[in-house]
């Protein structure tokens, strides 16, 4: 009797939500996950490890043994240089290869990210690691190759000696964006650099926008404390003199440190789905176009590749009529992944029991998920807040934790969440039930929807209920 091959599914990045995917589908799936660096980062500490270079040890682990030994997917690291949707076929060269492979796949998951600098060419920054081969040259650091893990631990390394060199001479530092990482960015260089003579401005007339009074209060009172000049409703203007009067600076300061908005890094793109960019979004655009299933659609909404392609987390891009502008953080993208997965094996009649209760072969539908409404922001090492609840429109949500305990929080989401990714059971068995709830309380899961990241047995539920109408 022959054994019917499996399908193959195609990862691009092996950052939170590729883990995902790979660790949802290897049973019934052949997975492949390709990434242009062979580490996984935990991007949301990586500002630590900045200020205290040995805390990268706690972030960072090389993927391919996690990736083929306890995930039982395989690893290619290279870079995805093309994607195909009609031939269902990727280019990619690989780390140590002057040629290019093609790679055929039955699925694809985008699972790409993003880059954090919408004023640099290719979206460099200090949060994430310059990876893309044609980025290098053109950034501030070509000596360093940060696609390899040790490459990346001497950027940081380099890093913290010239902010320890600014420390010494109580040099004025300058963030510019007062959101999420410009707040954790000028509190983590108050702590371990409390020389630095340090000011946070940002164009919105207060710091953390998107989240509630409470949360930002708390925030703008903690660095108001700790000697941070803090100034909100100005334009960052460096070109113009009297720019630096209106933030109370006599000229230009030591160093500046820009950390506003974020940029679409999808190149692979570029030459057979340049009709699936946006034309506009953050940073300019070129983020990829999804529908309500989270299919890779063209700008006019037609489904690209027969529906087999999906994009998940910061690399896409909903309509808003459909699924309304999702943050980019890791949390959404995990979320994202689940239905995806779900989706992939619906498609091809992996549910059910036995044969029975089986779901309908189509994929399901997605939504604003609850973990986008979920912000742990630091204030060093030893202070942060928590906000949860929090909808689609601005300024709503709850303070519900703040100050050590809320700093105690984080640590634990950080550690069991690099656990998870390593494959250790603790991270897994508290995150797998995470992103597999049976039901949500907030975002729009919460009332209809709730079984499609449900890890009880498929057949359990109503039929309209798992059908996600």
């Amino acid at each position: 009797m022959s054994v019917e091959p499996k399908k193959r599914v195609l990862v691009i990045g092996a950052g939170f939500s590729g883990f995902l995917v790979a660790r949802d589908l290897h049973k019934d799936f052949d997975v492949l996950v390709v990434d242009a660096k062979e580490y996984f980062e935990y991007t949301p500490g990586i500002l630590r490890a900045y200020v205290k270079p040995s805390h990268f040890d706690a972030l960072t682990f090389t993927v391919q043994e996690v990736i083929e030994r306890k995930l039982h997917s395989k690893f290619l690291w290279g870079e995805v240089m093309t994607l195909n949707g009609v031939e269902k076929t990727a280019t990619v060269k690989p780390i140590f290869s002057k040629e290019q492979e093609t790679i055929n796949f039955d699925y694809c998951v985008i699972c790409a990210g993003c880059n954090f600098n919408p004023m640099h060419k290719w979206g460099q920054s200090l949060w994430f690691a310059t990876i893309h081969e044609a980025a290098r040259p053109e950034g501030d650091w070509p000596h360093i190759d940060e696609r390899f893990i040790e490459g990346r631990r001497r950027h940081i390394l380099e890093e913290n000696a010239f902010i320890a060199g600014l420390n010494a001479k109580s040099a004025n530092v300058l963030v510019v964006g007062a959101g999420f990482i410009g707040v954790e960015w000028v509190t983590e260089l108050q702590y371990f650099f409390p020389n630095l003579r340090l000011t946070i401005i940002d164009f919105l007339n207060k710091c953390l926008g998107p989240l509630p009074d409470t949360a930002a209060s708390y925030c703008d009172g903690y660095m108001r404390r700790k000697g941070i000049k803090c100034v909100y409703g100005v334009k960052y203007n460096p070109k113009d003199p009297e720019f630096w009067p209106t933030i109370g600076m006599e000229g230009e300061p030591d160093h500046t440190y820009v950390c506003i908005g974020v940029k679409a890094s999808n190149y692979f793109m570029e030459e057979h789905g340049a009709e699936c960019l946006s034309d506009k979004g953050p940073g300019g655009g070129k983020w990829i176009h999804v529908n309500k299933k989270l299919q890779v659609v063209t700008k006019d909404r037609k489904v690209w590749a027969g529906g087999s392609i999906f994009a998940v987390g910061d690399c896409n891009q909903t309509f808003a009529d459909e699924i309304k502008p999702i943050p980019k953080i890791s949390y959404p993208g995990e979320e994202q992944a689940t239905h995806v997965c779900k989706s992939i094996k619906f498609l091809e009649g992996k549910t059910g029991c036995c044969g029975m209760f089986m779901k309908p072969r189509e994929a399901i539908n997605s939504w604003w998920p609850w973990g986008a409404g979920m912000f742990a922001t630091s204030l060093g090492p030893h202070d942060a807040c928590f906000v949860m609840a929090a909808q689609s429109e601005p300024r709503t949500g709850l303070l519900t934790l703040w100050g050590w305990a809320s700093a105690i929080q984080k640590e634990i989401i950080e550690s069991s969440k690099v656990d998870e990714c390593k494959g250790g059971r603790m991270g897994q068995l508290i995150w797998h039930w995470v992103h597999h709830t049976p039901c949500h309380c907030w975002g729009e899961g919460c009332s209809r929807n709730c079984c499609t990241s449900c890890t009880w047995p498929d057949w359990c539920c109503d039929w309209e209920c798992c059908r996600c109408c």
